[in-house]
């Protein structure tokens, strides 16, 4: 079986057989329930066109990425110790715009051993941002027929608002199992703190947003923390491994099965740096440190051949990486319905 098999996306009401429990243990299709192909703006939006959820086996472990929507960003961000006309024209090659671009925002649902993990959180509502196409994800979820309270552990890559902000979104608290477990690393909990923004370069705002949805979460949520110094198995075959860089705490997510690998890597790495893994994000409070950490893990996966997923590739960001001369080469994964 092979790690990018069985994997299943919403055109409107299609669902993921092994994540919503269905019998269906191999890769046949599952077919979609006759629908209307037009949209209804006034109804609960459980019916949407965009494709949002998108399913896949890792060995025995089920995994859904699940959008939370996208985030517009000034372009710089990709790379702000970059040239700005070599920023430019690697946009422009790739049909982007060189003003503005829009961030995926993934996170993912994984079942293994009786468990169900959510890996990142999503944006959530911040009202001193405009955000109006992100924080999406616990109504994807529901559309994925994932009931909030099914969740029995929560996995944070690492506390910025995008991987954390969806579990402050009103009523989520009082909809989540009262022994749900939250696994972050201990040097990312002692970080928000009192964060240091010395070394970023973010848009006017991002900052006192970040700072602001962290002491919440930590206030809000300290009595479910469950830290790890280095590397914690969450469930069988799932591993959280921290790497530093991003942020002090700044995890990837492992998953191993049947001999096939997957590895969720949060903000280790963005659509840029396979081919310029020296530019510094924007978002990065280490620069220097997470290109160390993206050369790293981008050589390892190129060479054991894993899948990676990644918070803001492009949606569903199932890929492999190859080298390619001194730097990488980001190869999509087909679309397999």
């Amino acid at each position: 079986m092979k790690t990018l098999q069985d994997r299943k996306s919403n055109g409107s009401k299609l669902e993921s057989p092994a994540l919503n429990q269905t019998k269906a243990t191999t890769s046949r299709q599952v077919q979609p329930e006759p629908a209307d192909k037009t949209s209804h703006p006034r109804r609960p939006g459980l019916d949407e066109l965009v494709p949002s959820r998108y399913a896949l086996k890792v060995g025995e472990i089920d995994v859904m990425v699940i959008s939370d929507g996208v985030l517009s960003l000034p372009s710089a961000m990709l790379g702000h110790n970059a040239a700005p006309s070599t920023r430019s024209a690697w946009l422009e090659d790739k049909f982007l715009p060189t003003d503005n671009l829009e961030w995926a925002l993934n996170a993912v649902v994984v079942r293994s051993g009786g468990r169900t993990l959510l890996i990142d959180a999503g944006i959530g509502i911040d009202p001193g941002l405009n955000l109006p196409r992100a924080g999406r994800l616990v109504q994807r979820l529901e559309a994925a027929g994932i009931d909030l309270a099914s969740v029995t552990d929560v996995v944070l890559t690492h506390m910025h608002m995008d991987h954390i902000g969806g579990l402050l979104v009103d009523g989520v608290r009082d909809r989540l199992r009262p022994d749900l477990r939250i696994h972050a690393a201990a040097a990312e909990a002692e970080f928000w703190k009192s964060p240091d923004f010395s070394r970023v370069s973010m848009p006017p705002g991002f900052p006192d947003a970040l700072r602001r949805t962290g002491k919440r979460f930590l206030n809000e949520y300290h009595s479910q923390m469950r830290t790890f110094e280095n590397e914690y198995e969450v469930a069988p075959g799932v591993v959280v491994q921290r790497t530093g860089g991003h942020t002090p705490g700044h995890s990837v997510v492992r998953l191993a099965s049947g001999g096939n690998r997957l590895t969720f890597a949060g903000d280790a790495v963005f659509q840029v740096g396979f081919e310029h893994p020296d530019w510094y994000n924007g978002f990065e409070h280490d620069p220097a440190e997470a290109a160390r950490v993206r050369v790293r893990l981008l050589r390892e996966l190129a060479a054991n051949r894993e899948s990676l997923v990644a918070t803001h590739l492009s949606f569903p960001s199932v890929c492999h990486v190859a080298i390619d001369g001194d730097v990488f080469r980001w190869v999509p994964g087909p679309w397999e319905y």
